[in-house]
């Protein structure tokens, strides 16, 4: 059985906008002067409590113990204000499960995740999401992946991960997996290239990861 792992912000969905204008909610309801939103969507892909110590702390505003809850009272109240499937994600997606068992894996906490998947008319499409907040631990801890294959009966070699950030591809590194980078992600601005090897993927569109898809299902390679 295949296997196709996909990450949420920045390989699935744009999420950026409403993930920066909720951290600078936060910034400015604790004295803080707002960031840029491409300087947030940089800090994203760890989870929730680093993103808001890496925005406070790049504004200049002291953490307390209430901002990791506060952001995320915010955030649930704008999860899809802005938010969208990147154009042709769900033909990408959909050419997964034709080969393979398809699942999210993602650092962002699971019922929010479910919602905006479900609004944006994905959630049916995936055997499976996992959120960051679950029993195990965050990526790039392979460990949640390393279920996900268990339980999808996938040996490394038959399983993908698809992602936009340097964790995505740590993570896929430490469960010897295969690995797409979703190079029109916000996450791939800071992924340094030098990690690229001759058995990694880049997808510059979702058309291209769809091919990406098809050729990984073929028992294809990156060079063909």
């Amino acid at each position: 059985m295949l296997l196709i792992v996909f990450d949420l912000d920045g390989t699935l969905i744009d999420s950026r906008r409403d993930l920066a204008e909720s951290a600078n909610q936060l910034i400015e309801e604790l004295g803080g002067a707002a960031l840029g939103e491409e300087a947030i969507g940089r800090m994203v892909g760890e989870g929730a409590a680093l993103l808001v110590q890496r925005a406070l702390a790049a504004a200049g505003v002291d953490h307390t113990p209430a901002a990791l809850q506060r952001f995320l009272d915010i955030y649930d109240g704008r999860l899809l204000t802005h938010t969208r499937a990147y154009a042709g994600i769900h033909e990408a997606v959909r050419a997964a499960r034709r080969h393979a068992r398809v699942g999210v894996l993602t650092n962002k906490p699971a019922r929010a995740s479910e919602r905006i998947l479900d609004g944006l008319g994905l959630r049916e499409l995936f055997d499976e999401v996992v959120g960051g907040d679950g029993p195990l631990p965050r990526k790039p801890d392979p460990a949640s992946l390393l279920a996900l294959m268990e339980r999808a009966g996938a040996a490394p070699v038959q399983s993908l991960m698809v992602g936009d950030s340097v964790i995505d591809h740590e993570t896929a590194r430490r469960a010897s997996v295969r690995c797409c980078l979703a190079a029109y992600g916000f996450g791939y601005d800071t992924f340094p290239r030098e990690r690229l090897t001759g058995t990694d993927w880049v997808a510059h569109d979702p058309a291209e990861l769809l091919a990406t898809i098809e050729r990984f299902a073929g028992g294809g390679s990156p060079s063909l």
